[in-house]
């Protein structure tokens, strides 16, 4: 019997790295990145906590409409512990990952005929604070992509997330659940 319990777990195991893929992370905590820097997708994200979905917003690239006019959704996730961490101090600790997932939308099908639903993924974007590697930076993962290099500090969306954003270089703002936490510690930025 023991044998047996032992055959299926080491099964579930593999089968686990399997659907995982590899270079894909899931159930661990904080940032893993590949011999060369890049950081492994966190395959688990949507089991994390959800922070906000905005459709249509147009501060980034994954803003933009289809050709028949079907805005983008933009899903926010992020680790548990991190999520925990912001409600109780207002403040990023450091190993944070956000991960947007940004998905087309349409709005004529099924029965629906008016509104705006979700499709497929186009593109997953990470906002990640790791102190040992700078603080704060930026991954884009295209879909099925497992490991993704970090973007250079030349990009736009570092200075957009310095200037703009609520907390920390991000866009707490948007983030209903924690917009009253930041204030509440006194880390949201005056002019939010």
């Amino acid at each position: 019997m023991r044998a047996i319990a032992i055959a299926l777990g080491v099964s579930g195991i593999l089968a686990g790295f399997a659907a995982v893929g590899v270079g894909a992370v899931a159930g661990t905590s904080g940032p893993q990145y590949a011999k060369n820097g890049s950081l492994l997708f966190p395959s688990d994200y949507r089991d994390w906590t959800f922070v906000t979905s905005g459709l249509g917003m147009t501060y980034g690239p994954t803003g933009v409409a289809d050709a028949r006019g079907n805005p983008n959704f933009d899903n926010v996730f992020v680790e548990r512990s991190s999520y925990q961490a912001f409600l109780q101090t207002g403040s990023w600790p450091d190993q944070t990952i956000l991960l947007i997932e940004a998905r087309s939308s349409d709005s004529k099908a099924s029965i629906n005929q008016g509104g705006h639903f979700q499709t497929k993924v186009i593109r997953l974007e990470a906002h990640v604070k790791d102190s040992s590697r700078g603080g704060w930076a930026f991954y884009d993962f295209e879909p099925g992509m497992k490991e993704a290099p970090v973007l250079p500090r030349s990009r736009n969306c570092y200075s957009c997330h310095e200037q703009h954003g609520a907390v920390d270089t991000t866009f707490v703002q948007f983030y209903p659940t924690l917009i009253d936490a930041a204030r509440s510690h006194g880390t949201l930025r005056p002019a939010q």
